[in-house]
């Protein structure tokens, strides 16, 4: 019985986008810095900045960027990522990073709506 042929060039794709229409909408948040962002701080073999072939990083438009990478990426790395660019640029505090499916992320505003209960009764 002949052995089965398994091949070593298996790239394992990763494919994840971050959809921030709603607060680029709104004037505060800025795609382009964000992309730069993640080409300075994503790590290739310990070393940001660095990303080659590996990874590749496309912004479409003012609503998402997409990080293709060919080698293990975690899609826990780029929400890390993300939050930490919100808070470099005080945003954290109204903007959260929501998994919207298998491999999107979404920026959404808190809901402050249901947070005015309080009142000043003695």
């Amino acid at each position: 019985m002949p052995k089965a042929t398994t091949s070593k060039n298996t790239v394992t794709k990763h494919k994840f986008t971050v959809d921030y229409s709603k607060p680029a909408a709104d004037g505060v948040f800025d795609g382009a810095d964000f992309e730069k962002f993640l080409h300075d701080r994503i790590k290739v073999e310990g070393k940001a900045g660095q990303l080659g072939e590996s990874v590749k990083i496309v912004r479409d438009g003012n609503t998402k960027i997409t990080v293709t990478s060919s080698i293990p990426f975690s899609k826990r790395y780029l929400k890390y990522l993300t939050k930490k660019f919100l808070k470099k640029n005080t945003l954290r505090d109204w903007i959260r990073v929501v998994a919207s499916s298998k491999d999107n992320y979404q920026l959404r505003f808190y809901n402050i709506a249901a947070g005015g209960e309080e009142s000043d009764e003695e």
